[in-house]
């Protein structure tokens, strides 16, 4: 099984809440990570994800530690465009 990584930066421009997260998170750029698994047996190469995580600061007292969090593609897409609205 082959796994890719993907990362990205996602920018929020006020607060944002995404589910799976148990605080809101300050306006702000936080990096995103995007697992996906080689689906084989295809003649062509295609993926398939299997995990989302966003990096966030830790919740007190630890904010100066970062935490890596499992969510949804389909939350962070809520929150984005909740973001942009």
């Amino acid at each position: 099984m082959t796994i890719r990584s993907r990362r990205e930066t996602v920018v929020f421009t006020r607060p944002a809440s995404i589910e799976g997260i148990g605080r809101m998170l300050a306006a702000g750029a936080y990096d995103v990570v995007t697992d996906e698994e080689l689906i084989e047996g295809l003649s062509f190469p295609s993926y398939r994800r299997v995990a989302t995580l966003i990096l966030v600061p830790g919740a007190p007292p630890h904010q100066h530690s970062m935490e890596m969090i499992a969510i949804s593609a389909a939350d962070l897409s809520e929150a984005r465009k909740l973001d942009a609205a």
